[in-house]
């Protein structure tokens, strides 16, 4: 077993670095669901079709994120993170300079793209500097910073957005990109053996049926509590009954919860990662089912708000590692279809949220249907289990992680394959 020096041993610089550009990612991800009303009064469109640009920046993820993990495989890391950042704000400028629906939503799929890449190379660098024995805690501080950005990013966009408009947000967005593309090519330390990397080995760690069964469930599970997420301004100020200037405060709470379940989710799954997962399924299923009686008292959906971030973020964390730990020696596109499933289920909650929130349904739709996806989660990790229940003693329960350095200390790798599910 890890030693407790092992477990409490501080996590890299550029881990947190990188946390700082999901930071971003994060912040222009979810702030769409606080600035919905005032980006379609602007662009002249209902609210329901203005949450297609959530649906837009999925997707782009989605595709981006295996397209161009690949396609910059034998690029330098730190190059093709710089790189990402700048179509990023690229996509940005884009978005603000037009009054067109159609190209906003265009400009979200173009900075999704940079998202996506961002997000499977920086997920390797991450769990690489860590180590197999903290790589779920390493991710956990990486999706940290899109769970800090729901606390500070995306009010704070909020705020800006009913202030001076939806447009400053996204400038600012820009800037901030910028700034972190340089301070990554400054700190992130050059990557001498990324030329040896194969497009054959990443395929071929796809014939791990753990990983589809992993993706599969993380999909469904944040994609579910990312499809009432969506549509939580209009249940809060016209079913709960409370002010405009008073969502960015709730956003706030539901960010809180986000970043301690991250950690939370982090921390757990380098141990437990298949019990960590259950339990905040079973947590958001429940969370979400409640949330349709009660969002008609302010309290109790308050609560239920922050205590839905702490759930449905608890998942990504654990899944990526589990996907990188899965792939052994060729992690780059199992972790960037970790992210994809991510955002598959983002974009598949999110479609149907919104067609449930024009149905009869109503406000209480994305509830509804977040509460049957979060349901349907249940049964891959079912599965998982049901693997790990027949598997014998001698049998590794994940690949070999990359090789370590000349020296490095091997105890603890019977120890994390044990545990990867």
């Amino acid at each position: 077993m890890s030693s407790p020096s092992e477990k409490s041993a501080k996590l890299p610089f550029v881990v947190y670095l990188l946390g700082v550009g999901a930071f971003l990612m994060g912040t222009t991800e979810f702030i769409i669901a606080g600035i919905l009303p005032e980006l379609a009064s602007d662009l002249g469109v209902g609210v329901a079709q203005a949450g297609l640009l959530i649906t837009a920046f999925a997707i782009g993820m989605i595709v981006g994120a295996p397209v161009m993990g690949l396609a910059t495989l034998r690029l330098p890391r730190r190059s093709t993170l710089v790189l990402a950042l700048g179509v990023f704000a690229a996509g940005h400028v884009i978005a603000a300079l037009s009054s067109s629906f159609t190209v906003v939503f265009a400009a979200r799929v173009l900075s999704a793209l940079a998202t996506g890449a961002f997000w499977a190379v920086a997920s390797v660098v991450a769990t690489a500097a860590a180590g197999p024995a903290a790589s779920s805690r390493a991710m956990g501080v990486m999706v940290s910073g899109a769970a800090l950005a729901t606390v500070g990013g995306v009010p704070v966009g909020t705020w800006a957005g009913q202030a001076v408009g939806w447009r400053g947000a996204f400038w600012a967005l820009t800037v901030l990109a910028v700034l972190a593309a340089v301070l990554i090519g400054r700190f992130v330390p050059a990557d001498e053996q990324r030329a040896t990397a194969s497009v054959r080995s990443e395929f071929a760690a796809l014939r791990q049926g753990r990983l589809w069964l992993s993706m599969s469930a993380t999909a469904l599970i944040t994609g579910g509590a990312m499809a009432a997420f969506s549509y939580i301004t209009p249940l809060l100020t016209e079913r709960a009954g409370i002010s405009q200037g008073a969502v960015p405060l709730v956003l706030i709470g539901y960010g809180i919860g986000a970043l301690a379940g991250t950690n939370l989710g982090g921390r757990l799954g380098d141990r437990k990662p298949l019990t960590t997962v259950t339990a905040a399924a079973i947590s958001a299923a429940l969370i979400l089912l409640l949330l349709i009686p009660l969002s008609r008292m302010a309290v109790p959906t308050i609560v239920l708000v922050v205590l839905l971030g702490l759930a449905g973020m608890s998942v990504p964390p654990v899944v990526t590692s589990l996907a990188v730990r899965f792939a052994g020696n060729a992690p780059t596109l199992a972790a960037a279809l970790a992210v994809s499933s991510f955002n598959t289920g983002i974009a598949l909650g999110s479609w149907i949220a919104g067609s449930a929130l024009d149905s009869s349904l109503g406000l209480t739709g994305p509830a509804l249907v977040g509460t049957v996806m979060v349901t349907l989660g249940l049964a891959p990790l079912a599965a998982l289990g049901a693997i790990r229940a027949t598997r014998t003693p001698e049998a590794p329960e994940a690949p070999e992680a990359p090789a370590t350095a000349p020296g490095a200390d091997l105890s603890h790798k019977t120890d994390i394959r044990h545990a990867a599910v």
